[in-house]
């Protein structure tokens, strides 16, 4: 496999983003079952694909779940966020009876960090090479 297969090929721009996310339910309870989890992995998959993303990889616990997601350089990350914890939030109670703290699953906070690619020190020590004085 070539390392440019990665690479994510729009009309004006090359990229390969992605970001690892997690969720939290709301008062940390316990609520996600193993059924609900492949729920989620579904709902999460098509949000992402409205967005023109894609979830990569995805599994949680009874109270958070992980996801990385590959995404294009337009989507915004805290649009993408909400509208995966609502989307979700909003199919669940309605498949199934998931207790919730007055109709809300997750925690309004989440993390995000960026990840791929190379590792900061080896990306500054690239960059400060690139015009050597002659």
């Amino acid at each position: 496999m070539n390392i440019q297969d990665d690479y994510r090929r729009g009309r004006h721009v090359v990229s390969a983003l992605h970001v690892h996310l997690v969720f939290v339910t709301k008062y940390r309870r316990g609520v996600l079952t193993a059924e609900h989890l492949d729920f989620l992995r579904e709902v999460f998959a098509k949000v992402c694909t409205d967005f023109q993303a894609r979830l990569v990889e995805m599994n949680g616990e009874d109270d958070y779940v992980h996801l990385l997601v590959e995404y294009p350089p337009k989507v915004a990350v805290t649009s993408l966020v909400n509208s995966l914890k609502g989307v979700s939030s909003r199919l669940l109670r309605k498949h199934y009876r998931v207790r919730t703290h007055r109709n809300h699953l997750w925690s309004p906070s989440y993390f995000a960090a960026s990840c791929g690619g190379a590792p900061l020190n080896i990306i500054r020590r690239y960059i400060e090479q690139q015009r050597r004085p002659n």
